[in-house]
C-alpha cells in the first residue's frame, strides 16, 4: 500500500477530505517518527510495539571478498506485532 493509497483508505474510513486525511497521516508520522528519536515506546494496542534498541558494533566478512568490515553501532527500530494484529492475518 502506498501513502497515496493510506491517505484514501483512512479519508473514507474516517468520512474525512483526502486533504484532512494526509494532514492527519503526516502529523502522526512526525509524532512517530520524533517519539523514535526520543527513544519512546510507541504501543497501538490493535497494532503492536515500536521501539528503539541498540545494535552494538561488530565485525563482519563480505562473503565474496573474505574482507572482514567493521560495522559502527547504530540505534534501529523494533517493531513487535500485537495479539490482535495476529489474530487477523490468520
Amino acid at each position: 500500500m502506498t501513502k497515496k493509497e493510506l491517505v484514501s483508505s483512512i479519508a473514507k474510513k474516517a468520512g474525512l477530505s483526502l486533504k484532512d486525511a494526509n494532514i492527519a497521516l503526516n502529523a502522526f508520522i512526525s509524532s512517530f517518527g520524533e517519539a523514535m528519536k526520543k527513544g519512546q515506546r510507541l504501543q497501538l494496542p490493535s497494532m503492536g510495539t515500536f521501539k528503539v534498541e541498540k545494535r552494538s558494533a561488530r565485525v563482519v566478512r563480505n562473503p565474496r571478498t573474505g574482507a572482514k568490515l567493521n560495522v559502527p553501532a547504530k540505534k534501529v527500530v523494533k517493531f513487535k506485532a500485537a495479539p490482535a494484529l495476529l489474530k487477523e492475518l490468520k
